[in-house]
């Protein structure tokens, strides 16, 4: 049986949006910003500069697990965007549904600041550069994962996924 459930992961700016919506456009199936399910609260801090911490994160992972366990028999495939950021965080949404496929987006530091800063000084994203070096710092890279990095193109990355997964 094919897998029916991506979580896009990692870091701030490194492209799972981009990824997650040009997937689901490609196979008809759904995609789910994981943004979208953090608290108030959890925004005000990271637009703030400062970093969640686990007891933060908690109820947030629990609504994507939830909206894992709603997508989990869907017909069609769902692309969640969630920086998923240590192996705790991935096994919490494993639980919800253990044939998840991970889908590591990497890229360099240099890179990543340019694109975290050029999208919060347009406005387009809440969380400032300053949380980045954070988020580099709690990443626990997945041995379990399809390593996707910035060197290809959302072109390359769509038919390497498609190829590999559905």
């Amino acid at each position: 049986m094919k897998p029916n459930i991506f979580i896009l992961m990692g870091v701030a700016a490194v492209g799972k949006t981009t990824l997650g919506k040009a997937l689901a456009d490609a196979t008809g199936g759904w995609f789910f910003d994981g943004d979208d399910f953090h608290s108030a609260g959890n925004r005000e801090k990271m637009t703030a500069g400062i970093a969640l911490t686990d007891a933060d994160r908690e109820d947030w992972l629990e609504a994507i697990a939830q909206l894992i366990r709603t997508q989990a028999n869907k017909p069609c495939p769902t692309f969640i965007a969630c920086s998923a950021l240590k192996q705790s965080y991935r096994d919490i949404l494993l639980a919800a549904h253990p044939s998840l496929t991970f889908l590591f987006l990497t890229a360099d530091p240099e890179t990543l600041r340019q694109r975290i800063t050029a999208r919060h000084e347009t406005g387009e994203h809440f969380m400032p550069p300053s949380l980045l070096d954070s988020q580099l710092a709690t990443l626990e890279p997945p041995a379990d994962a399809l390593e996707l990095d910035s060197s290809k193109s959302i072109l390359e990355w769509v038919s390497l996924v498609r190829k590999n997964y559905l």
